[in-house]
């Protein structure tokens, strides 16, 4: 047992650490709420992360984005969040996939848990479908953006969300389509309804935050399953 993960086995246990260390996670979306879930999964000691995104860190990404440095910027989002990872703890297994998700993604891994923390709804969609395929449990990030008040984020069956634009044509989409039910982050807070020119949608990193750590920590959860 590392020093770094000594206070993680006085909490859960090391019968729990050890099988954090030996779980797989598959992270897509590395932007603001998949940046903060990384970071907690990587923390806590979970031993084999793959990270999934297509995109370069911008500036406009530093408000709420964890690996959005001044001195990121420009650099793959994946490959940031490999090195920062491995800063945290060096024993992690890090697989940085810059790539596009969508139905024609082929991957030659099956990972314990899966967390879409995806902006696009085809994305999101294909995701789902794959994991169902695959039988890889998961959790999706519905609508961050918009929303100010922290209190008002919950987890929840996709098919009891309320109050979340995404939320609804993700319900919609899943209930033509029959796919199985899921658990999902939302926020119950009707969104702002301002909008800047090209639906930029303003967001924070309290809020994005709040359902990157939802996530983890669901996540956590279910890869240890209470074990002591």
């Amino acid at each position: 047992m590392t020093d770094r993960l000594h206070r993680t086995q006085m909490l859960l246990g090391q019968n729990a650490t050890e099988k954090l260390r030996a779980s797989h996670v598959m992270v897509v979306g590395c932007g603001a709420v998949g940046s903060v879930a990384i970071e907690a999964l990587a923390r806590i000691g979970v031993g084999h992360l793959t990270l999934i995104d297509c995109d370069k860190i911008e500036e406009s990404n530093i408000n709420r984005q964890l690996f959005a440095l001044d001195s990121s910027i420009g650099v793959a989002k994946v490959d940031v969040a490999a090195s920062r990872i491995y800063d945290i703890n060096p024993d992690t297994t890090v697989i940085p996939l810059q790539m596009f998700f969508d139905d024609q993604t082929e991957l030659d891994i099956v990972p314990d848990f899966v967390i879409d923390a995806i902006d696009t709804v085809e994305s999101k969609i294909a995701l789902y479908k794959w994991c169902n395929a695959h039988g890889v449990p998961f959790i999706s990030s519905m609508g961050a953006a918009r929303k100010t008040d922290m209190t008002q984020i919950k987890i929840s069956k996709i098919s009891q969300t309320s109050a979340c634009p995404l939320a609804a044509r993700i319900r919609k989409i899943v209930r033509t389509q029959h796919m199985p039910e899921f658990d999902v982050v939302y926020s119950t807070q009707v969104p702002d309804k301002n909008v800047l020119p090209g639906r930029v949608f303003g967001s924070i990193m309290t809020v994005t935050g709040m359902f990157g750590l939802l996530m983890a920590d669901y996540c956590i959860k279910y890869l240890i399953k209470d074990i002591r």
